[in-house]
Parts: C-alpha cells; structure tokens; sequence
C-alpha cells in the first residue's frame, strides 16, 4: 500500500490528511495552526509526517502552498502571508527533514488538479479555475498540464485591468463589495449580508452586487475567447452561493448582445471539491511529479 502524507498550508491554519493508495481515498484528515516562524513551521511539519509514518507506509509528501512554486529550483517565489516559506531552497531542506520525496505546488493550481482529476473538469484537457476569495486567483491547465508561465505568474487572473481603471481582485470580490458598500453607507456588513440586502431591493447593495457580477463576467468573457477552455470553473467561498452563476450570465448575455461576433456563452462551473480541493490536488500533482514511485 503506498501511501502519501498530504500538507495543505494556509496563512492560518494548515490542513493535513492520508492519501490511502489501496483505496484511493482521503483519510486522517485534520488541522493545526499556521506556526509564525520557520523553525516552528519545519517542527509543525516534521511532526505530522512522523505521526503518519508510525502507523502506514509512507512513501512520499504531497503540498499546497501559497506562493509561486518554481518546480525547477524547489523555491517558492512570489509572496505570501507565511514570508519565512519564500527565496530559498526550501524543497531540499523538507526532503531532508521528511526523509521522503515531496512534491510542492501552489495552492490554486492544486486545487485545478483536483477539479481535473476527479472533481468537477474530471476528463478535460483544457479548463481554466478562478478562485475567487480576498482577491482573485487561479490556474490555467492546458493539455492536462499546468501553465505555470514565464514569471510563474499563470492564472493569476486577478491583475486583469477593468473598465474603470480598477484591477479585478479589487472589484471582484464579495470581501471587496462588502467594503465599498460599508464606505459608502457607513455600515459593517460582511459580502453575505450585502448581497442579501441586494435581494432585498437595497438600491446600492443592487449596484455593488451588479458591480461584482460584471466584473466577473468581463474577465470570464476575455479569459474564454483567449484561451478557449472547455470549461471555466469557479471557487473559494463564494462559489458556494447558488445565486452566483445564474447573475454571472446574466452579465454575460449583456456582453453578448454588445458583441456581435461571440458566437457562444463560455461553459461556467462550480467546483466539485471545497476544503479537501488542496491536499487532493496536492496528491495529483505528486502523483504526476513521480508516477514510478505511486504506481497510480
């Protein structure tokens, strides 16, 4: 049975679970607090692959992380909210600890994986993911491959420039909605609470609302007719909220109607996977990282 110890890093919490590879399964799943300093964080780590290989053979560490993963020098690039993970070889130094072969990819890429693989894009070759959480994030597979890009910079989705000057993440989230309503009104609604004010006829949640569901449909109508995925699929919390897709093509058939030559609406999808989207993801990535090691 070859099994794989499976890290999910957040900024606040890291989620760990099995992979039972006689199964095929997520197993022993749980969470403990994101450590704030690097020794802590190696010490966190080192102590749940331990725990697991007590008890199953282990034979390989599977992680999401934040950050743009440079699979080629085992560095985690970019920035994140864990700044003590980045500009080192940092790869090298968990093999070591482990004592196993890791795999590391970036969390939203995971989370694509997990979507192709198994989840809501399972047989597809060419799907774009879009998370949509504080900002705006993704991932782009192309041919079953990620597209990690020149900077690492692939499905990066949210420094799309908009209409208005404003860059998607700022004007595509509910976090963000939520801000601008409160400005404005001088109130302290969380995103659900003015999309509910919205259905309730509050003309400016109906205008910070209507502004987020364009925003997206904007970027979804430009990210279709460049890439031309089989489907798009969104993510994060707010993908969760059944009103969501029905608005986004509300938006999108306004843009249709403006232009003539867009022959089709884009294919919109909910993901399939939620909080297990990561360490699912993580195990796709390692099992196609070494595919002689898994044999699955």
């Amino acid at each position: 049975m070859k099994n794989l110890a499976l890290l999910d890093v957040g900024g606040t919490t890291i989620k760990y679970g099995l992979w039972d590879g006689t199964e095929q399964q997520l197993i022993k799943t749980g969470t403990v607090v994101t450590p704030k300093s690097l020794a802590a964080y190696y010490a966190v780590l080192t102590q749940i692959v331990e725990n697991f290989k007590i008890h199953d053979r282990v034979v390989g560490v599977a992680m999401s992380t934040p950050g743009a993963v440079n699979k080629a020098t085992g560095i985690i690039e970019g920035a994140s909210a864990l700044p003590y993970i980045h500009h080192f070889e940092i790869h090298d130094e968990l093999e070591t600890r482990f004592g196993l072969p890791v795999a590391m990819e970036n969390d939203a890429n995971c989370a694509a994986l997990a979507e192709v693989g198994s989840g809501a894009a399972q047989g597809l070759q060419n799907v774009l993911l879009m998370v949509i959480g504080t900002g705006v994030g993704g991932s782009v597979i192309i041919n079953g491959q990620v597209q990690h890009g020149r900077h690492l910079f692939g499905g990066e989705f949210g420094y799309m420039l908009m209409n208005d000057g404003r860059i998607l993440s700022e004007v595509g989230t509910a976090v963000h909605m939520a801000e601008r309503y409160n400005q404005a009104a001088q109130t302290n609604f969380s995103g659900q609470e003015v999309f509910e004010l919205a259905n309730q006829g509050d003309l400016l949640a109906q205008k910070e609302a209507d502004l987020l569901y364009m925003s997206l449909a904007q970027a979804i109508y430009n990210l279709q007719y460049s890439f031309d995925p089989e489907v798009i699929i969104l993510g994060g919390g707010i993908s969760k909220a059944d009103f969501l897709i029905p608005n986004i093509k509300k938006a999108l058939e306004k843009i249709l109607d403006q232009v003539d030559i867009a022959p089709f609406m884009p294919l919109i999808r909910t993901c399939q996977y939620y909080n297990d989207a990561n360490l699912i993801g993580a195990m796709e990535d390692f099992r196609r990282t070494y595919p002689e090691i898994v044999g699955y």
